[in-house]
């Protein structure tokens, strides 16, 4: 039975919670601010929290948790994050151990959860503009170049790639700019072999789309990214959203900018 595509963040969020809504959320409520989820032990809180003010186009910090509340608040809307994404990636002392739809089973009493900004939220201005996005998830990149190291978080930078054509490069960087939360810019264009990717019908996550006669990789920084400095954090666990399946907040991002905020 096909779910119907949800009118509105909490409706999705909703079916979510309910187990009726497994699958990625690109090309879904594309308006609204979408968010890539980390969930780390306490102790290692304040250390993602300065590897996100070091890497601020990577990783844009929307909010944190207090330990052990599951409930985050954005932009006046609270969510459970241990229903309300529709797949999670578990890792217990470095290694992936499940890829669960609710983490009931997996919350600790010292977790904190951050939620950072997603470039799916820019998708819907670039189709406005008149460059064709894909609604499957982009595929994304683990590239050759280092972010900002922070305590006992450090990794590659991760990146994913939307193919624009090339009279319309300019438009998706100016277009791109106008949403932080998204990750902003363009991190790259053109030669993926500048980033250190050597195959770019194989990514690590996603599936390749292919690029048109005329058109030109454009790379952006990617919310998998922190997944990238889990292994050599060797934290004795870790939460983080399945690729492609975010979390969606009830902000509009044309209607208002909304400033960084806490549950706490």
């Amino acid at each position: 039975m096909t779910v119907p595509a949800p009118a509105h963040p909490r409706d999705l969020r909703r079916l979510v919670a309910a187990g009726e809504w497994t699958a990625p959320t690109a090309g879904v409520l594309d308006d609204y601010q979408q968010a890539n989820l980390l969930v780390v032990p306490s102790a290692a809180a304040d250390d993602f929290a300065e590897y996100c003010r070091r890497n601020p186009d990577v990783c844009p910090l929307l909010a944190r948790t207090d330990p052990g509340n599951p409930e985050l608040t954005y932009d006046n809307c609270t969510v459970d994050i241990r229903t309300m994404l529709p797949r999670y990636r578990v890792w217990q002392h470095d290694t992936l151990v499940a890829e669960p739809t609710d983490l009931i089973a997996y919350w600790r009493d010292d977790a904190v959860a951050f939620a950072l900004g997603c470039s799916h939220t820019f998708d819907a201005p670039l189709r406005r503009a008149g460059i064709p996005v894909s609604h499957a998830p982009p595929p994304v990149y683990v590239t050759d170049r280092a972010t900002l190291p922070a305590g006992v978080f450090a990794g590659p930078l991760a990146v994913s790639m939307r193919p624009v054509p090339t009279s319309l490069v300019d438009t998706a960087i100016e277009v791109t700019g106008r949403y932080p939360t998204g990750h902003g810019v363009p991190i790259h264009v053109g030669d993926p072999a500048a980033l250190g990717i050597t195959d770019l019908t194989r990514p690590e996550f996603g599936s390749y789309p292919g690029v048109p006669a005329g058109s030109t990789p454009v790379f952006w920084a990617c919310g998998v990214t922190p997944q990238m400095a889990i292994p050599a954090a060797h934290l004795d666990y870790a939460i983080t959203h399945l690729a492609g399946h975010m979390l969606v907040f009830d902000t509009l991002l044309d209607a208002v900018t909304p400033s960084v905020r806490t549950s706490r």
